[in-house]
Order: C-alpha cells, then structure tokens, then sequence
C-alpha cells in the first residue's frame, strides 16, 4: 500500500500539480490522513520544495463548534478563516487539496450555520480565487479515503480503507506501470472532443429524461469547451481535478429554463442532499426541493449574490470508466465524473475567448458568465439522457443520445 500510495504522490505533484524546485506548496487536507501527507511532502521536498504550509482540518472538532458556538464567536475560529490561501497564492504556490468526506456527519446541524460559515471561508480567501480565475496558480483536487468514508461506502468490504484506496488508485491507473502516458492520452482525447464541440458554437443546449428532466440553456458567443487541463498564464499546463473525464464549459447565467433532477446524492460540507430538483426560469432558480437535506439545499443556493444562477455545465458519458464502477462515492471529485453535472455559481472565465485576461465584471457584462464566491457541482447525468445541441441557424445537432456522446464527438 505504501509503494501505491508513493507513486499516486508522485503523480499529483509532477503530473497534475507539475511543481518546480523551490516553488511553496499549500496542502490542505483532513487530519486523519497525516500518513499520506507525510509521503507528499517527504517528496516535495526531495524534488527541491521548501516551503510547505499544512492546513490541517478535523471534521469532528468543526462539528462540535458547530454544535456549540453561535456563528459569531464561530467566527473566531481559524477553521473557517482562510486568510493563509491568500498569503501563498501570492508566493506563487502550488495548492494540493486533498478531498475527504465524512458523509453525513453534519446532519442535525443548523443549516444556516453551514452556510454562514461556508460564507465566511470564501470570503477570506478572495485573492486566491481571483488569482486562479485569471489561471495565474497551479491547483489540483485530489481524493484520500478516511475511516467512516470508507466503510460508508464499502460496507461489505473486509477492509473498506484498503478497498477505497484500492478503487482510488484503480480510477487513477496508479497500478499501471506508467499512468502519466494514460493520463497524458486520455487528457489528448478530453482535448479533440471539447475541440469538436467548439467548431459548432452551440447557441442552446437542451436536456431531457425520462426521469423529468426537461431543461434549456444558451451559450455565449465565442464560448470555449475545456478539459480538466489548464493551461496557466506562465504556459504550464496542470491537471486540476485527478481524475477527471468531464469536458465543460460556462453558459449564458441569465439563460436557465426548465427543470433539472439530480441523479445522485450531493455530499455538501458533510451533509447529504438527496433526490431533489432545482427549477429555473430566466436564469434564476425559481424552485428546489429535496427527499434529504432540503434545508441545506436551499441554504446553498442563496448562499451569497448569485449563487442561484449556474456557472458551470460539464458533459460526462454514462459509459465512462468512474461510472462503469457502479460505485456511489458520496464525494463530488468522483460523482461528477461518472455522469454529466452542472454547477450553480461562479463561472470559468477560460471558457470564453481571452477570458482569463478580463476581470469578472466585463465577463459578466459581455458574456453573461456567472459572478459569484460560491461553485456547487451536482449531477444531472442519467443512462437516457439526451442532449441537443441548437446552432445558430437552428440547425439541431444530438450531442447525447441516451446518456452517451454521439458518433460525432467520441
């Protein structure tokens, strides 16, 4: 296990995150999974890094203040504050966020609490999702399997923490002698298939599926498809969510109509949404309900100025290798690439031509892409869902044809 463990580092550091000899590293990461840490770093620094800040979160001690304090004396907490994000995106640092969850754990929790405190935490770190918007800093996503995550989802298993690692490293070829050339290849496929989708610039896309999805949405004009690569401003290229089999782009955040049903359950800040619908008209979501965590749900979405438009929609086939696992993971880095997603919130601004280069506000203005500090993914993606791209001549153009890309753009 620790050999796997070594080589997945690896992976992340000099394929995805690509980090230099003396460029700082920001590791944010929950407390139970010091081990694996300790391997990343102990290879940082062998590849030169010196400095390496630890943003160290237990879930436990954030639900016993949760429990406890009311949302001011919360506030003085370091663990919502994330003042040191800002600190190290203007050292030019690498941040490596390693995502665990502990599902359900927030449950009883005063909703508004959550979100207030999810609030605060964006805003104290809006240097670095500004530096990031304008693809000035080298990030990647990465998943660690904890305790409960594990035998939550692997109830069955013997040894659940050893057979979530094992599907992590499974998804992410570690077990392959060289994954850097499969992720390399796939990453060259993602490319072609969001080249594809850019030479038609699609003016609307429409959903539907048998499970009530029925659902519209514009595009901007010289809008941009995008892999999980990232081209930075200083050229280097880093892969920011490991895995990743999603093409995205962001959409016309005035355009939304009609009515969208997730097809898995959300995991937000360790509360569980479940079976629920959002409902837009004229771009703004105008109802949302759900069987689990409705309080939540609507709590996320008004959770600061505009979070109630999307920023995000992301295409991911049914038969793709996460989703082929059969395997809920209750984490959104692996949902989201098992089936298409969408995103309330803040926009990409690389998805429209020079983007990068324009500040928020004449993308918002120009292009109508979302402003917003908050961005929530959740999947819409089923096995017979069809998506019809419209042109601007209103030419009809099937992009999916029951949950998967058409000859086309495969």
């Amino acid at each position: 296990m620790y050999e796997l463990q070594r080589k997945y580092a690896k992976v992340i550091l000099e394929s995805c995150l690509k980090v230099e000899k003396n460029q700082p590293l920001f590791i944010s990461f929950n407390i139970e999974r010091i081990d694996f840490v300790r391997i990343v770093a102990q290879l940082a620094l062998e590849m030169g890094v010196k400095d390496i800040y630890f943003e160290a979160t237990d879930p436990y001690l954030k639900f016993e203040a949760l429990k406890h304090l009311d949302i001011d004396e919360l506030k003085e907490l370091s663990f919502w504050n994330k003042e040191m994000w800002n600190v190290y995106a203007k050292k030019n640092a690498a941040f490596l966020m390693l995502a665990s969850e502990n599902p359900g754990l927030m449950k009883g929790i005063d909703s508004k609490k959550i979100a207030a405190m999810t609030k605060y935490s964006l805003e104290t770190r809006k240097d670095f999702d500004d530096m990031r918007d304008k693809s000035m800093l080298a990030w990647c996503i990465a998943a660690v399997p904890t305790k409960d995550w594990a035998e939550t989802i692997c109830p069955d298993a013997e040894n659940p923490l050893e057979e979530l690692w094992n599907k992590i490293f499974d998804i992410c070829s570690i077990k392959e002698d060289d994954p850097v050339a499969i992720w390399d290849e796939k990453i060259k496929k993602l490319d072609i298939r969001a080249q594809k989708l850019n030479e038609y610039q699609f003016k609307t896309l429409k959903y539907k599926s048998k499970n009530g999805t029925d659902f519209q949405i514009n595009l901007p004009k010289n809008h941009l498809w995008a892999s999980g690569k990232t081209v930075l401003a200083n050229g280097k290229e880093v892969l920011v969510n490991f895995p990743t089999e999603e093409v995205f782009t962001s959409p016309d955040c005035y355009s939304a109509e009609g009515i969208v049903y997730a097809t898995k359950p959300l995991a937000y800040q360790d509360v569980i949404i479940d079976q629920f619908s959002i409902e837009f008209e004229k771009g703004k979501v105008k109802n949302a309900h759900a069987k689990h965590g409705e309080d939540t749900l609507k709590e996320m979405i008004g959770i600061c100025d505009n979070s109630d438009r999307l920023g995000e929609i992301a295409l991911v086939p049914y038969d793709s290798p996460i989703s082929n696992t059969k395997q809920l993971f209750l984490e959104t880095l692996f949902d989201e690439n098992a089936a298409c997603h969408i995103a309330l919130g803040d926009s990409f601004p690389e998805c429209v031509e020079n983007g990068a280069t324009m500040d928020k506000d004449t993308l918002l203005k120009e292009y109508h892409l979302n402003k917003c500090d908050s961005h929530v993914d959740f999947m819409v993606g089923s096995k017979d869902m069809n998506i019809t791209g419209i042109t601007e001549n209103g030419k009809e153009i099937p992009i999916f044809i029951d949950g998967n890309f058409t000859e086309q753009f495969n």
